[in-house]
C-alpha cells in the first residue's frame, strides 16, 4: 500500500512529527497565514485569530516541532515567525499534481475552443 494511502487500519502519525498532519488543523493554517505577514507574539496571534493564548501556544509548539515556525526572545517577549522551508515536503507533493491539472485545463480549453468554433459555424 502506498505511504499516502489510508485504509482505516494504520495508526495516524503523531501530529508533532509530520508537517502534513500539523497543517491539517485549520487553526494552525490560520497561524501560518498570519505569520506570512511577519513575526508576532503569542498574544497577538491569539487576538487576531480569536483563540485563547494557551490554545495558540499549543498550536505554535506543534508548528515549531515540525519546523514551520521559529521563535526568538526579544526582551521579555517571545516572537514567532514563519519558517516556510518546512513546507517543502508539501510543495513537492502538491507539485506532483501539476501535470494532472495542466492536462485537465488543457482538455477543458480545447473543449471550450471547440464549442466556440461550432457556434461560429452555426
Amino acid at each position: 500500500m502506498p505511504i499516502w494511502a489510508y485504509d482505516g487500519r494504520m495508526a495516524r502519525a503523531a501530529t508533532t512529527s509530520d508537517v502534513f498532519n500539523a497543517i491539517a488543523e485549520p487553526q494552525r493554517r490560520g497561524i501560518l497565514g498570519v505569520l506570512r505577514g511577519g513575526e508576532r507574539a503569542v498574544g497577538e496571534l491569539a487576538r487576531e485569530l480569536g483563540m485563547s493564548q494557551p490554545g495558540a501556544s499549543k498550536h505554535l509548539r506543534v508548528l515549531r516541532e515540525v519546523g514551520l515556525v521559529r521563535d526568538r526572545q526579544v526582551g521579555k517577549q517571545r516572537l514567532y515567525g514563519l519558517d516556510a522551508r518546512g513546507l517543502r515536503p508539501v510543495h513537492e507533493w502538491v507539485g506532483g499534481f501539476e501535470e494532472f491539472w495542466n492536462e485537465s485545463f488543457g482538455r477543458l480549453d480545447a473543449y471550450v475552443q471547440e464549442l466556440k468554433q461550432e457556434r461560429q459555424e452555426d
